[in-house]
């Protein structure tokens, strides 16, 4: 079976591919919508493996090419900002699952097989809890102000103190 991996991590994206290789799959990695693209001209992909935040793209538009160029092909959208109306997008533009990162080749696997073997009903969706998702948007805003704590305590709208204390805080398991 041949996978497409489109993951801008080049550290996940390797790991991921050997791990499916050992399972006896092609891989094909890219880092970005165009060369995704540039595989999906000249290859034929059963399944893709597709980031949802790429550097500079978004993968719900990676999503909406890769499936006019491969009809056939099976997406699954993997994202470390998870969201229900994210999750909805990508499942009308025709993606077969929707995960969390950190996740598995195995959890990979199961998640396409586990599409496959159903039958047209709708995508049960796991949505991480309020918590979860405060320090997963906490996380984000830090990173675009580019780990600037007082910065990003006025992106909030939040205290610089009040935003320390959160971040001393372990992330909520989902």
């Amino acid at each position: 079976m041949n996978y497409l991996l489109v993951d801008d991590n080049p550290a996940f994206i390797g790991a991921l591919s050997r791990s499916l290789n050992r399972r006896g799959h092609s891989t094909y990695c890219a880092s970005n919508g165009e060369q995704a693209l540039d595989y999906c001209h000249s290859i034929h992909f059963d399944r893709a493996v597709l980031d949802l935040k790429l550097a500079d793209e978004s993968g719900l538009t990676i999503l909406k090419t890769i499936k006019s160029t491969q009809p056939s092909i099976e997406v699954l959208i993997l994202t470390g900002y998870s969201s229900i109306s994210t999750a909805v997008e990508a499942i009308k533009l025709g993606a077969v699952n929707y995960l969390s990162k950190p996740a598995s080749a195995d959890q990979i696997v199961a998640s396409f097989n586990e599409a496959s073997t159903q039958e047209k009903e709708p995508a049960v969706i796991s949505t991480p809890s309020i918590s979860r998702l405060e320090w997963e948007h906490i996380q984000r805003v830090m990173d675009d102000n580019k780990g600037n704590i007082s910065a990003t305590a006025r992106s909030l709208g939040m205290h610089r103190r009040t935003l320390q204390r959160k971040l001393k805080k372990r992330p909520a398991k989902s």
